[in-house]
């Protein structure tokens, strides 16, 4: 997965896969999800997404489970 953002136009970008647009599809007034034919995520659009998405910061963190 990749994030991007892009502070001029207020716009993160999230890749969570290489793959052809099949089509766009608009969840809501400024946010937007690519799929592939399949209808699998490939990525998604948030315009002004520190109002929209509160995206004042990005951190990740990957929990793993602990097998007994």
């Amino acid at each position: 997965m990749k994030v991007k953002y892009f502070p001029d136009t207020d716009t993160a970008y999230i890749e969570f896969k290489d793959g052809e647009v099949f089509e766009t599809k608009e969840i809501s007034e400024n946010v937007y999800i690519d799929v592939d034919q399949q209808g699998n995520i490939v990525n998604m659009t948030i315009e002004h997404a520190k109002r929209n998405a509160g995206l004042k910061e990005f951190s990740y963190q990957e929990i793993t489970q602990k097998v007994a």
